[in-house]
């Protein structure tokens, strides 16, 4: 998708079609596990759509997008436990139109509105509309998105009104599929008709083999004996985005290691996720080294970090074990939280 900023129409076209969804209030009806598609007429992608409101909290639409951003949604449902509040946010790949009090809006969202000649007053009154992307914060729609959520509101529209009607509708015949609504270009419009598809297959997180230097490994061994203590070790989205210059902010990624006993913070480093694979093994000897000891053992829950691990505690003879839970860096990572909330 481009990063062009709406125009005065498709902006117009997008509030008239929220103010329709908001005036329907299908959220009175429908739950938030009504999921159902719309299909994407530019790129063939199937948003997954979920209203919210029932709960009499947050009014609003948020299409889940492709593969990805409905395995985000089943996390999100299935009641998980995340470590931090921010931790939801980063499994979230959708667009969203809620409907928010006036505090919560930006000045580039009150300079539309009022662009538009627009009104809007009183609790949950007013339009919002951003993309959340994991590992960034919520941010202003394309030209492309606002197109798109455009029309995936009408079509949200056309089907909680039939499911008002006919709560069976969204029952699927086979495990694993789902309703969508499907566009079939029709002149200078398209025709949406329903249909009963699976979803695409997530694709795999694609493992980064980092090359380890292995005289490094063997001068380390050769240096350091001492052997002591069980280390915890972890990586995660910081709870505080960076901004730099008119960029979109971004959460770095924070990496702890954690004494098991003491849980004592014993380094942490810091990257931009995209960056964090290929530093991880230059820094974590950068510390090995520096400290003079190495652990006997080391908890991991990730695979990703067992995997950027393993040939490194292979070659030092450290014992490297994947748990279900790091009980002493969670609490270390809630203290930071904590501290960096003050």
């Amino acid at each position: 998708m481009s990063n062009q900023t709406p125009s005065v129409q498709e902006w117009k076209n997008l509030y008239e079609r929220a103010m329709e969804f908001k005036d329907i209030e299908c959220w009175n009806y429908m739950y938030d596990c009504d999921v159902f598609g719309v299909q994407n007429p530019e790129n063939g992608e199937i948003g997954y759509c979920c209203i919210m409101g029932n709960a009499g909290e947050l009014f609003a639409l948020a299409v889940y997008l492709g593969a990805e951003g409905l395995e985000g949604l089943k996390r999100i449902q299935s009641g998980e436990k995340f470590a931090s509040p921010t931790d939801v946010l980063h499994c979230q790949k959708c667009l969203m139109a809620s409907f928010e009090d006036r505090e919560y809006l930006e000045k580039k969202d009150l300079q539309v509105i009022r662009a538009l000649g627009l009104k809007f007053r009183g609790h949950n009154s007013w339009p919002l509309f951003r993309n959340y992307l994991p590992g960034y914060s919520p941010w202003f729609l394309s030209s492309d998105e606002a197109i798109y959520l455009t029309l995936a509101l009408r079509q949200v529209v056309a089907v909680a009104l039939r499911y008002k009607n006919n709560p069976e509708m969204l029952n699927p015949p086979r495990e694993n599929q789902f309703f969508v609504r499907v566009p079939k270009k029709d002149r200078d419009d398209f025709e949406w008709t329903d249909a009963w598809l699976e979803p695409s297959p997530l694709k795999e997180t694609e493992t980064v083999d980092v090359p380890v230097d292995e005289q490094r490994l063997e001068k380390i061994n050769r240096t350091i004996a001492q052997r002591q203590g069980i280390w915890e070790i972890d990586s995660f989205y910081s709870s505080r985005g960076v901004r730099e210059k008119a960029q979109r902010p971004y959460y770095p990624y924070l990496t702890f290691c954690v004494e098991h006993h003491s849980g004592l913070i014993l380094t942490f480093q810091l990257a931009k996720a995209a960056e964090h694979k290929s530093r991880f093994v230059g820094e974590f000897l950068n510390f090995v080294e520096n400290i003079e000891f190495l652990p006997k053992e080391i908890l991991v829950k990730k695979e990703e970090t067992f995997h950027l691990l393993e040939p490194i505690a292979s070659n030092l003879g450290i014992r490297l074990v994947r748990v279900a839970g790091l009980p002493a860096l969670e609490q270390a990572r809630a203290a930071m939280a904590r501290f960096l909330d003050r």
